[in-house]
């Protein structure tokens, strides 16, 4: 008894054994009178078994019913990017919009005012509803630019700016240069541009740093996603575009290849991320049909704008409706990934919580934090719409119209169902995504419980025969 006493050295380090149980600590207190050593061996072999059970992701079955859905989708995928992807780069076609255009570097080194009535002036801009004059009046800007690189570096010559111009420059300020090398020498250079390479790259810069702070070793994943989807973008979407294929169909498959790469990318290869690509998935129907529908039944043909005309002039081979619902199907994909990943995470986060829930439960649950979630990010879908179309909406306030005949006409229908679609998207993608996400988290963690009771009933079997 003496000996007993004082706390013998094998059972100090018995806490720190059994404290990592997640079922808390024991309601009763353990006795020193029995075997410590096999007491031992079956706390920690009890913590063992339900520390990894509810943890799994998922369980073997549900692991093949979701590769039976995803592997033929993928797959499916892959066949697409194989079969339309462009072979080689579009033929060059001039479009009128200077940027292709050879270039040259340049700064403006000199600036004085000078007559506006010097040859080589700007012409003015246009006069303003009414007949009244233009906004500003005076002196000319007489700006001298240096030419930076090329043939022609260290060349300098005259650019004159009227005062009503949209631009004005300082000096030192950088420019781009339109370079002609055919024209006569004293036309060969002009001011294109302004050279905006510094604070774009800053920018670029602060977004990347934000990101790795804020999300860390995700957050570098997420811009390896994006440079991922930047180039899907820009090697196969729009050159297989300009190719002549179908622009639906390539929004689709290139779309797809975007989201099975960001998704996995950013959230892992797990039940989580794969309950997130079919509730995206089955939400990109939706957008795609009521697309086309609508698109067909209000008769939109695609074309009302400037840079559309330009394009369908220059490949008329191009479906300018298909162009319209690929740009449907793009714009609402960053959006659908957000919340389909956020509703799969809160079911299952609720589930952690509540390991007893049912599915039915858990989806209820999870809906009421999804109907935040929809108002929130259909009021920011409309909002990022009308801010792009924003100069379009004063044209027809100034116009003093009517809002029938506002909503009615096409280049305003065009956003209103580009609009309405991508939310009814976004909006089915809450239930469609939540009931999934329940079904599979409630099925996996019921096998899991069902499978470790019947373990820990065998060893407690075991222990009263060994008893």
């Amino acid at each position: 008894m003496n000996r007993s006493d004082p706390p013998p050295p094998s059972a100090a380090p018995r806490p720190p054994s059994q404290s990592p149980s997640p079922d808390g600590p024991s309601p009763t207190p353990p006795s020193h009178g029995r075997s410590h050593g096999h007491g031992h061996g079956h706390s920690h072999g009890h913590s063992h078994a339900h520390g990894h059970g509810p943890a799994a992701p998922v369980s073997s079955h549900l692991r093949k019913v979701i590769a039976a859905v995803l592997i033929p989708f993928a797959a499916a995928v892959l066949a697409g990017l194989f079969v339309l992807w462009p072979g080689g780069a579009p033929p060059h076609r001039h479009s009128g919009l200077g940027l292709d255009q050879q270039t040259e570097s340049g700064r403006v080194v000199k600036i004085e005012e000078t007559d506006c009535s010097q040859g080589g002036a700007q012409p003015p801009q246009q006069q303003p509803p009414g007949g009244g004059p233009p906004a500003k009046q005076g002196p000319c800007q007489n700006a001298t630019v240096e030419v930076t690189s090329g043939p022609d570096k260290g060349r300098t010559f005259p650019e004159i700016v009227r005062p009503d111009a949209s631009r004005r420059y300082d000096v030192g300020e950088k420019v781009v240069l339109a370079y002609a090398p055919k024209a006569p020498e004293n036309l060969r250079y002009s001011v294109m541009d302004v050279d905006r390479t510094m604070p774009m790259a800053l920018l670029a810069g602060l977004f990347a740093l934000a990101v790795v702070v804020v999300g860390r070793l995700r957050g570098v994943f997420a811009l390896v996603a994006l440079a991922i989807s930047f180039g899907v973008l820009t090697l196969f979407i729009l050159p297989a575009i300009l190719q002549g294929s179908d622009p639906l169909l390539v929004a689709v498959i290139g779309g797809s290849a975007i989201m099975l790469i960001a998704l996995y990318m950013c959230h892992g290869l797990n039940a989580r991320t794969s309950v997130a690509v079919l509730g995206t998935l089955t939400s990109l129907l939706v957008i795609g049909l009521l697309g086309t529908v609508f698109t067909e039944w209000a008769r939109l043909t695609g074309n009302t704008d400037d840079q559309t005309g330009l394009v369908h002039g220059l490949y008329p081979e191009i479906e300018i409706r298909g162009l319209l619902l690929a740009g449907i199907i793009i714009g609402s994909l960053g959006v659908l990934d957000d919340v389909t990943v956020t509703q799969t995470s809160a079911v299952w986060e609720l589930k952690e919580a509540d390991p007893s829930a049912g599915w039915r439960k858990l989806y209820g649950a999870a809906m009421r934090i999804g109907r935040d979630h929809i108002a929130s990010v259909v009021n920011t879908l409309v909002l990022a719409y009308a801010g792009a179309s924003l100069p379009l909406l004063l044209l027809f306030t100034i116009a003093d119209s009517g809002v029938g005949t506002v909503a009615t006409s096409e280049i305003v229908a065009e956003e209103i169902v580009r609009t309405l679609v991508g939310s009814i998207g976004l909006v089915a993608s809450v239930p469609v995504t939540t009931v999934l996400a329940a079904l599979v988290v409630s099925a996996d963690r019921h096998n899991a419980v069902a499978r470790s009771g019947g373990r820990s009933r065998a060893r407690g079997g075991r222990r009263r025969r060994a008893k």
